[in-house]
Order: C-alpha cells, then sequence, then structure tokens
C-alpha cells in the first residue's frame, strides 16, 4: 500500500486564513443563523431532487441537475464548531499515519442561482471516523483520542470550485452505515451540514480486505433505508466512486451546490 504523504498539496495557511478574513469582510458573514442560504447538491443524470418539502429552492426556477439537499446532522463528534478552528487543519492528506484502504475525494461547490458556476475561495470541512469506526478528538468507548486530529481536514475550493482529500476508506460503527461528514463555509458563515454515502459494494469490498477484516462487515446497519440519516434516501449524497490503480485504492466524487 501507498503510504500518503503528510500535507500533500497544503496551500500556505497565511494566504488561505487571510482569504478567509478577506470573505468574511467582503460577505458580511454573521454565523449560522436561521437566514442562512439551503445547500443543495447537484445530482448526476438530472433528476429532481429531494429538499424540504421536496421542492427546489424558493425564489426562482432550478436547473434539472440542481437539486436541494437535506441538512443533516453533524454527528456527535464534529469536534470543530466554527470555521476559524477548523482551519487550522488546513491540508489535503488527513490521514496523520492511519492505515486503511486509500481515498482520494474530490468535492466540486457550485452556486445553484448562478448556472451552477463553480465558487472559490469557499472552506470545505471534512471530518469521518477511521477504519476502527474510532473518531478523532474524543473520548469514546473504543478509545481515547482527544487531542488527536486524523481523518478530518479543511481544503479551499480552487478556481473550478474542486477540493480534494488524500484519506482512508471510512469504518463503521454499530447504529450508522458508512459515512463521512462535511460542511461548506463561506466566509466564516456555514452554508452546508451534510454527510457522503458510499456504494454499498465497494464498501462490502474494502471490508473484506486484510486491513479491514478484523471488524468485518458492518452487520447492525445492512441498508441505507435503516440508516437514521439516509433513511429517507440517500442517492442525491451518494459518491460516485472508481478504483485507483495507483493507489491501489479508491477514488470518490460528488458535486455539492449551494445557493446563493
Amino acid at each position: 500500500m501507498i503510504k500518503l504523504a503528510p500535507y500533500t498539496g497544503l496551500m500556505s495557511r497565511r494566504r488561505a486564513l487571510g482569504l478567509f478574513g478577506a470573505t468574511a469582510t467582503l460577505l458580511g458573514c454573521g454565523g449560522d443563523g436561521p437566514g442562512s442560504p439551503t445547500a443543495i447538491l447537484v445530482s448526476e443524470g438530472g433528476r429532481n431532487g429531494r429538499g424540504p418539502s421536496g421542492r427546489g429552492p424558493s425564489g426562482g426556477a432550478t436547473s434539472p441537475s440542481c437539486v436541494l439537499i437535506p441538512e443533516e446532522t453533524a454527528g456527535r463528534h464534529p469536534l470543530f464548531s466554527d470555521i476559524a478552528s477548523a482551519a487550522t487543519y488546513l491540508r489535503e492528506d488527513i490521514t496523520e499515519g492511519k492505515t486503511g484502504v486509500p481515498l482520494r475525494l474530490q468535492l466540486t461547490i457550485v452556486n445553484v442561482n448562478a448556472r451552477c458556476a463553480p465558487l472559490t475561495d469557499a472552506f470545505v470541512y471534512v471530518w469521518h471516523c477511521d477504519k476502527d469506526g474510532v473518531y478523532s478528538g474524543y473520548s469514546q468507548p473504543s478509545g481515547n483520542t482527544v487531542r488527536e486530529t486524523f481523518c478530518r481536514g479543511v481544503q479551499m475550493t480552487d478556481h473550478t470550485g474542486l477540493v480534494r482529500f488524500s484519506t482512508i476508506y471510512p469504518g463503521w460503527y454499530s447504529g450508522r452505515i458508512t459515512h463521512a461528514h462535511f460542511r461548506v463555509y463561506l466566509g466564516n458563515s456555514l452554508h452546508a451540514t451534510s454527510q457522503l454515502a458510499f456504494p454499498q459494494d465497494v464498501t462490502r469490498a474494502v471490508y473484506a480486505s486484510t486491513l479491514y477484516a478484523a471488524r468485518g462487515q458492518n452487520t447492525s446497519v445492512t441498508s441505507f433505508g435503516a440508516d437514521s440519516v439516509f433513511s429517507d434516501g440517500e442517492q442525491y449524497q451518494l459518491c460516485t466512486v472508481t478504483e485507483n490503480a495507483r493507489t491501489g485504492g479508491y477514488d470518490a466524487a460528488l458535486t455539492v451546490g449551494i445557493a446563493l
């Protein structure tokens, strides 16, 4: 297995935090209030998506390829509640030496109200558990990881709206199907909190591999319909996952739209 080098593709932290401050000033951002724009996800295949009441963004027409996604819970282990703290971990490689099947995660952030134009200089915070189902930063029944930050990181979108993370395929813990969390910020304003789903055939293959075999398959939740988050539908949060012959792992991609 190829060992991922720490901080691959790291943007200058000084530049990123400077842009963070400039963006906050420009937008006049005030935080995560009830008036925040709704997050949407751009689905492949042009299907109409689900959102609050199953409708598109209020106040205007929606492209068939841009659909609302429900806000999801941040879960019990977000660690950082604001982008100023999370941006301390501005990095592409978030493994911190954790072993697992390599996963290259690619998210593209777009503005649905501007014909899905890419959003530049948006901060994307991603976090998930390790191969054993453990989150960093917390004391859990499975282990105390306080002051650890593995499988967490922030990237800023480039001119195409793209962020990339080098990580490992998430493991599982009782009560949840395999997933990853993410948040999208513009300036210091939170615009989306959601979760990523992964194809079950890929997940089963990963959990049958040597590094994951000790825990085996997830028998606690065996379908999206039985999951507390994805029970009302996962198709608009489901990553497109392909094998990566170079890393011996997988690439996962999703396009996420924000209504501005």
